[in-house]
């Protein structure tokens, strides 16, 4: 059954469908999506402590979330969905590429991991009456058609006193030779057209984009690839990748 216009009105039709050609690689380690891999451990680590501060809970404990009911928006397949629940959150991960879903689920199946995914919209759960403690949308601002509008969606979907997660791509020329010019031409890291750059979204549009949303910014931070070291880390330079937390009242 397709999804209604008003259902999918934050989304690319032809995003959609380039990110769901890659489903079967997705969770291949030296594949086209290898950077989202090795970026993911950095993000993860963000996320939990941001969610960790704001309920009060112990970061460093085993399952930190444990009984947080976290919605994973553009699960993908599911690579940050399934970190989330092993720190003991009841994740629902949804995504509108359906080969990207049926991944996700298996995946899970295999690891033995309780995560319930869907091939949906996240306006179709806004139209539901859904809400969560935490809402997450990672690496998928850059991608809607309009990100205020897409922003407003996710404010709905989190509850009174919940909190909104976004990862997203600054819009400066810094952003456009590292992530377009470098990953994509150069090195690539990313299959060529992963990235608009007027899609990219500085954090000042996001923080504007969450207030009107009826969430307040509490927390942002640069994450910055590190080539010493070969990893992704927290960063007080938000040029080119950083997060945005946003608690909503309550």
């Amino acid at each position: 059954m397709a999804m209604s216009d008003k259902a999918t009105a934050s989304l690319d039709a032809e995003e959609v469908a380039r990110f769901d050609a890659l489903a079967s690689r997705w969770w291949d380690l030296d594949g086209p999506m290898k950077p989202l891999h090795r970026f993911n451990p950095a993000r993860v680590a963000i996320f939990r402590d941001a969610i960790s501060a704001r309920f009060s809970l112990d970061a460093r404990s085993m399952r930190p979330l444990e009984g947080l009911r976290v919605l994973d928006v553009g699960c993908g397949a599911g690579v940050l969905s399934e970190p989330l629940a092993r720190l003991g959150a009841e994740v629902t991960g949804i995504d509108p590429a359906p080969e990207l879903v049926a991944v996700a689920e298996r995946h899970a199946r295999d690891q033995a991991l309780s995560i319930f995914y869907r091939a949906a919209a996240a306006e179709t759960l806004v139209a539901e009456g859904a809400s969560f403690d935490v809402v997450v949308a990672s690496e998928v601002v850059e991608h809607v058609v309009d990100a205020p509008d897409f922003v407003a969606t996710i404010g709905r979907l989190v509850r009174p006193g919940g909190l909104a997660l976004f990862s997203t791509i600054n819009r400066t020329l810094a952003a456009h030779a590292l992530v377009i010019i470098s990953a994509e031409y150069v090195l690539r890291w990313l299959p060529r057209g992963t990235h608009s750059y007027d899609k990219f979204v500085t954090p000042a549009e996001l923080n504007d984009a969450c207030v009107r949303a009826g969430l307040e910014p509490t927390d942002l931070r640069g994450i910055k690839f590190d080539p010493l070291r070969n990893v992704w880390r927290t960063s007080d330079d938000t040029a080119v990748n950083y997060t945005l937390a946003a608690a909503r009242a309550g």
